[in-house]
């Protein structure tokens, strides 16, 4: 069976503006808004899971990846998803949560680690080899036949662990491949960056001329032709307060050089909060494949900040009414643990109480599934359905939803208005791939 992905490429090749957006989550909220968004256009939609978000031993979702494909397909069948518009892919799989081991149990675990989300059906794979593991010398870049060859090496426990999928599911859907990784780790930027660097032209070729040469040494022609994209840094990226814009006059040659590779596209990784026209602009030019994870969970926060401010007005001093404290409750539960934050957030302790908040990095997504914050989230949306949100407070805290609910388009619910407050940013990528 051909890969829909595929199919996809080679749209944006003959210059048909085509492309997908990917998202990077593991929030059910988020997720159901993506395949509500899909749904209204039978498109298909591609989501994915880190590394280090799901694994083995569970990543700090708790997931292994039958758990996380179980996860994904439980809401397709609440929200009536067709499971053939389905695609899961797996992001920065190798050795990176393993890197401070030794190269040879760090790429065994990377090998198992492929190896299980290739068996529970993840379809789209990305490779990535690119950090330095224990034994390696950190003095000196890693060589790119040292990250090619490893990559090698892990697409073919990939072709292996395909082949025993279609022992047990004969028609099983073969894998797509992305290569490279010129971006910074999963989860955005720790420092104050100084600047973004666009990936040059001959490094871009010299990449996929070294790991062609990887693959063929090790017998993956056939997986070569089914490999579809690099990862490069097309000049996009965000910080805690600010979004470094997509120039595509910075990126020309690049670019260019993408025309001579008839079946390859790029992947954009860190895309989240670009321009609409931006985005556009990026599928257009061959980034086709667009990544986005902390903007989506950026927009149910924001959601869930307006939704604990209603609550408020509606229910301050009311006898007999527990609040939320859902703004309280969530900062309280990232200073009791700010190991998913502190390396992020630069500054006195008043910007850091800001960023906690409201940075773009949104590191407070971490901090969405621990059980006080989920409670409070529960009583938020307890509350809200006891009674019916007046109108007034949602132009004043949600206008876009506002005018969706006068229009006959939303309903007037509280996790409806979450839902819908992610897809306003999930409309910016459904404008960019041409749906």
């Amino acid at each position: 069976m051909k890969h829909p992905l595929k199919d996809i490429v080679a749209m944006n090749k003959r210059g048909m503006g085509a492309g997908i957006y990917s998202a990077c989550t593991a929030n059910s909220y988020v997720i159901e808004a993506c395949m509500e968004s899909a749904l209204q256009g039978n498109n298909y939609l591609l989501v994915e899971a880190t590394a280090n978000q799901v694994n083995k031993f569970g990543g700090y979702t708790g997931m292994k990846p039958s758990d996380f494909c179980k996860f994904i397909h439980d809401i397709a069948r609440k929200t009536g998803f067709p499971q053939d518009k389905l695609i899961l892919g797996g992001d920065h799989l190798g050795p990176l949560v393993w890197k401070n081991e030794n190269s040879r149990e760090a790429m065994k675990k990377a090998d198992e680690l492929i190896r299980l989300f290739v068996l529970s059906g993840f379809t789209k794979i990305h490779i990535d080899t690119s950090m330095h593991l224990g034994d390696d010398d950190k003095s000196t870049p890693l060589d790119l036949e040292i990250i090619a060859g490893r990559g090698a090496r892990l697409c073919k426990f990939a072709e292996e662990a395909f082949k025993d999928l279609l022992d047990r599911h004969p028609g099983s859907t073969p894998p797509v491949y992305v290569i490279g990784s010129e971006v910074p780790i999963p989860g955005g930027a720790q420092e104050e960056d100084g600047g973004v660097q666009v990936t040059r032209a001959e490094d871009f070729e010299n990449t996929v001329k070294t790991f062609r040469k990887a693959f063929m040494e090790l017998g993956l022609e056939k997986a070569w032709e089914n490999v579809i994209a690099v990862v490069v840094q097309p000049g996009v990226e965000f910080g805690d307060d600010g979004v470094h814009e997509y120039d595509r006059e910075a990126a020309k040659e690049l670019c260019k050089a993408l025309s001579r590779y008839p079946g390859i596209v790029f992947e954009g990784h860190s895309t989240d909060y670009q321009a609409p026209k931006k985005l556009k602009q990026m599928v257009e030019d061959g980034i086709a494949i667009l990544k986005v994870g902390p903007a989506l969970t950026f927009a149910l926060r924001e959601a869930l900040f307006a939704l604990n401010h209603m609550e408020e007005e509606l229910f301050r001093d009311v006898p007999g009414v527990r609040l939320s404290r859902f703004i309280e409750t969530l900062d309280e539960a990232m200073l009791k643990n700010p190991e998913n934050w502190e390396k992020h957030y630069h500054g006195d302790s008043r910007k850091i109480a800001f960023a906690r908040k409201y940075s773009y990095s949104d590191r407070c997504r971490y901090y969405l599934p621990d059980p006080e914050v989920r409670k409070s989230i529960d009583i938020l949306i307890k509350n809200l359905n006891s009674t019916g949100i007046p109108l007034t407070l949602v132009s004043q805290y949600m206008p876009i939803q506002y005018n969706k609910i006068r229009d006959g388009l939303l309903e007037n619910k509280p996790e409806t208005l979450l839902k819908d407050r992610i897809i306003n940013y999930i409309d910016d990528y459904m404008y960019a791939v041409g749906y």
